[in-house]
């Protein structure tokens, strides 16, 4: 459920002015550091209004939608110890996640790069562009819960068996230039 801007649809529990003023319905596209810079600013200063709307399952990483214009959208993730995702690109769409609680770890890879790895403890923030792969699990002991934000919106992602598989070029996909009330259609049922 989320309340409707023009241009734009935000989660009734962070329809507020500082989100309506960060998430700019008139921008197309957003950078990498643009998107972390939105995701830095949403976990840093809505903490309270997003751990009112966290919620954790235990068979699958649970997810709620915060925000979503024709040029961005945003979500929130939590992630119980153990839950990942699998290896994956997104498609061409530049992103971001800042984490609010727990820690992630991640594994990425751009294409004819090395596979690195790094730990993203509370408080960490990343932006990256279109030509990057990564894997984010939870393996700690305790739920972890992070903020992610994607531009072009609801552009596929791609998986792979692992990231050892990422080919030497990422491809984009086509992103969805779609009215808003069909990109919401479209991140209802999909997710991130």
């Amino acid at each position: 459920m989320t309340a409707t801007l023009a241009r734009a649809d935000l989660h009734p529990k962070l329809d507020v002015r500082f989100l309506r003023d960060l998430i700019h319905p008139e921008r197309d596209l957003w950078t990498p550091r643009e998107l972390r810079e939105l995701t830095s600013a949403v976990a840093s200063e809505l903490t309270t209004p997003l751990l009112d709307i966290l919620d954790f399952d235990p068979d699958r990483r649970w997810w709620a939608r915060l925000g979503l214009t024709g040029g961005v959208e945003l979500w929130l993730l939590s992630w119980l110890p153990g839950q990942g995702t699998e290896p994956h690109d997104h498609g061409g769409a530049a992103g971001s996640f800042s984490v609010l609680t727990g820690e992630l770890a991640e594994d990425y890879r751009y294409p004819g790069g090395p596979i690195r790895s790094a730990s993203r403890p509370v408080g960490s923030v990343l932006g990256f562009g279109a030509g990057r792969a990564h894997q984010v699990v939870n393996r700690g002991a305790v739920g972890a819960a992070s903020v992610h934000a994607y531009s072009p919106p609801l552009v596929p992602t791609r998986e792979y068996a692992s990231l050892a598989d990422v080919p030497h070029e990422i491809p984009p996909l086509p992103a969805r230039r779609l009215p808003l009330e069909q990109l919401r259609v479209l991140a209802d049922l999909e997710g991130p």
